[in-house]
Formats: C-alpha cells, sequence, structure tokens
C-alpha cells in the first residue's frame, strides 16, 4: 500500500514538472513571438526603407512649395489638382535653359515668354473611382484677380501669376533679398497663391487640395523621354508661327512636333478651319490623352525604371505643392486612361476688349460656376454648352470634345 505522503509528493513534483514544462512551452512561445516579430519588424524596416529611399530618389531636385498649407479640401475623398502650365522660358530657379533646349523649342529665348499662366486645367478625381473630369480654362478669361496683383484688379485669368510675381519681386528688391534663387521661390509662391486664389474664386469657390507647375521645357523634355507620340487630326493643318504642319490622320510626331502641336492656335494656310485660342486647349486634351494612353499601353505606370526615366527630367523645371503624393498621383494617372476621364473646356460668351485695350474672353461667370458645380457632384457633362467656341464676330457654335479614334487616340482639327 503506497503512503499517502509519497503520493503527495508526487504529485507536488509532477505538478512541479508541468509548471517547469509550461514555463518552458510559454518561454519558447515569447521567444518564437520575438522573433516572428523580429522578422516582420525588419521586414517591415526593410521594405520602408526601400520605399522611402525610392521615392527619395524620385522627389529629389522637385522643387516643393507649402503654398496650400491651411486651405480647404475636398470632401468625400475627392481630389481636385490645379495644373498650371508657365510661358517662362527659364528653369524653376530662374536661370537660362541651355542654348539647343531654344533651339528645339522654337519659341524664342530667355527673354521671351514670362510667368503667366498660359495653360489652366482642373483635374477632379472622385473619391468613389467614377470617372474624372478635366477642366480647361481658357487663359483669356477676362475675370476679378485676387489680391488685385499690381494693383491691377481685372485681367486674363491667366495673368494672376505673372503680376503678383512682379509684385512679389520688386518687393523683394526692396528688401535687400540679395540671394537669386530665395527671390525666384519666394516670387513664384507669390503668383502660385494668386493664380490658384483666382481660379478657385472664378469657378464657384471650389477647393483645390494640389497643384503641379510645369514649364515648357518640363513639357518638352518628357516628350523627348516618351517619344514618338500618336496624335490623330481630322484636317490637314500648318501654321508657320507655331511650325506645325501636320497631315490628317494618326501620325507619330516627335518630341518638338509635340510642341508645335499643343502651340498651335491658327492656320492661314486653311483660313477655313477657322482656328481660336480655344482650340489650342483641345489640342492640349488630346496630347495629354494620347499620352496617358501610351504611357499605360507601354506599362511605364507599372514600370519604376520607366516612371523614374520621365520623373527625372520633368522634377527639373515643375514644381509641385508639399503634401501631393508623386506616386498615388502616378497610379491614378494609370486608371484615367481608357475613356476613364472626360475633358471639358469652360464656355466663353464672346470675344472682345478689356477696358485697356487687349483682347480678352467675356464670360458668363454665373454659367461657369453652374457648370463646375455639375461637373463636380458627377451629373452628366451638359452638351453642348460646356463646349462653346465663339467666333470673330462673337457668334458661337458648339465644338465637342476630341473624338476618339482607333486606340484611343483623341482626333482633333
Amino acid at each position: 500500500m503506497t503512503d499517502p505522503n509519497d503520493r503527495r509528493a508526487a504529485a507536488s513534483r509532477g505538478a512541479a514538472a508541468r509548471g517547469v514544462a509550461a514555463r518552458a512551452a510559454a518561454r519558447r512561445r515569447r521567444i518564437t513571438g520575438r522573433v516572428a516579430l523580429a522578422l516582420a519588424a525588419a521586414l517591415t524596416l526593410s521594405l520602408t526603407g526601400y520605399g522611402w529611399a525610392a521615392y527619395n530618389g524620385i522627389v529629389a531636385g522637385l522643387q516643393v512649395s507649402d503654398v496650400l498649407d491651411g486651405q480647404s479640401t475636398s470632401s468625400g475623398g475627392d481630389t481636385n489638382i490645379l495644373i498650371m502650365g508657365l510661358d517662362s522660358r527659364l528653369d524653376e530657379n530662374g536661370n537660362p535653359l541651355p542654348k539647343d533646349i531654344y533651339n528645339s523649342l522654337h519659341a524664342g529665348d530667355q527673354q521671351d515668354g514670362g510667368y503667366n499662366a498660359n495653360v489652366l486645367m482642373l483635374l477632379h478625381v472622385p473619391g468613389n473611382g467614377g470617372k474624372a473630369t478635366s477642366i480647361s480654362i481658357p487663359r483669356d478669361d477676362y475675370v476679378p484677380l485676387a489680391g488685385c496683383p499690381d494693383n491691377v484688379c481685372k485681367g486674363k485669368i491667366k495673368q494672376a501669376y505673372g503680376l503678383a510675381f512682379d509684385e512679389k519681386a520688386k518687393q523683394l528688391v526692396q528688401q535687400n533679398v540679395t540671394d537669386k534663387t530665395q527671390r525666384e521661390q519666394q516670387a513664384r509662391d507669390a503668383g502660385r497663391r494668386a493664380e490658384i486664389d483666382t481660379v478657385r474664386k472664378f469657378l464657384g469657390d471650389v477647393p483645390i487640395d494640389h497643384f503641379v507647375e510645369v514649364t515648357l521645357v518640363a513639357f518638352f523634355e518628357i516628350a523627348q523621354v516618351v517619344q514618338p507620340i500618336t496624335v490623330c487630326l481630322n484636317e490637314d493643318t500648318q501654321d508657320s508661327y507655331s511650325g506645325a504642319n501636320f497631315h490628317a490622320g494618326q501620325q507619330e510626331i516627335s518630341a518638338e512636333q509635340a510642341v508645335e502641336f499643343v502651340r498651335q492656335r491658327r492656320d492661314y494656310v486653311h483660313p477655313s478651319l477657322n482656328f481660336t485660342d480655344l482650340d489650342r486647349e483641345r489640342r492640349q486634351q488630346a496630347f495629354i490623352s494620347s499620352l496617358a494612353y501610351q504611357l499605360k499601353q507601354g506599362g511605364t505606370f507599372t514600370n519604376p525604371a520607366k516612371l523614374q526615366g520621365i520623373l527625372d527630367v520633368a522634377k527639373q523645371n515643375t514644381a509641385v505643392d508639399s503634401s501631393l503624393d508623386l506616386l498615388a498621383l502616378a497610379k491614378q494617372a494609370s486608371s484615367l486612361t481608357g475613356g476613364n476621364v472626360s475633358f471639358v473646356t469652360l464656355p466663353v460668351d464672346h470675344f472682345g476688349k478689356s477696358p485697356s485695350g487687349e483682347d480678352v474672353n467675356f464670360v458668363n461667370t454665373a454659367q461657369i460656376q453652374s457648370l463646375v458645380a455639375q461637373l463636380l457632384s458627377g451629373a452628366p457633362v451638359p452638351s453642348p454648352a460646356a463646349y462653346v467656341t465663339p467666333l470673330a464676330h462673337g457668334n458661337a457654335t458648339p465644338a465637342p470634345p476630341p473624338a476618339l479614334s482607333g486606340g484611343g487616340i483623341p482626333c482633333v482639327k
């Protein structure tokens, strides 16, 4: 017969053993957990480090501005991006470009151009994944200029940037700011702020979440990386002023020809085409659509090396707001192909002259703000009110947006 004390001792030893085993198992689980956690952390840090390094490589050298800090933003996940194309023949720091660039542009040199925002497009990307809308604002629309830069309270919408730049540049000289780069960037920030505020108010106090500013040379350098670019025209057309000389139908063009394509706004050889400045905007819309289509077809949006190549040249003459995520923008751009974006040119009531004698577009502000509100709400684009091209004598005729030819390439006149 077993002694009860022995049974109790054995039970105690068993419990102790089980406790030791349990503690050992727990320790092994903790060690295993710590190892797993360490591996996960290492993996995460490695991936994060790689992504951060890659992103830093992309944005290094890109001019970044804080002018949108504290501004109201879109609701519901929507994003509004204002694209400003400057007429400047200088780089982002105000320095002249290489002579071979001027020769290729066929648009003069550092003495030409200026700081007017000759291209103004508001890209609206809905948060629900719906169709995006690109709204082109005619550069000569006669509107109130935010802040009355250089004491000019009303003028062409493109002039807000240049007038504010000039006003700030003069102030900086008076303040004895001697650093040229500092003066240039502070003056450009004044121009950006004035242009953004002018566009926002003109369109009906719409929120502008981000901006992208490019110069003519940035456009040319991007076209150099991507060339040849396929475009499509409805008619033969020629213009000695821009150098344009194109035939009807689809065709592949070089970077130099791309500059001619988007700058053309007259054709004295074929006067029946009745070119106006608004036709240049439709050229720009068609070119952007064709370029995005080609980039997607070529796998550029999903190829970091190809994307890096474009951004490397683009960032030399490009500025963006400090909160814009270029990688996210590239992904969005990939989704804006294949007819997933509508192009709209805001209507002009009639052509005329301002009190100072400048040729301007007179507009119906209430009509424009109503139209923009519809577009940003996701309502169908009204037709033909959104595509009105005034003729020389003030009459207006509907002009449709670029029509798609085979392969998703838009055709324009």
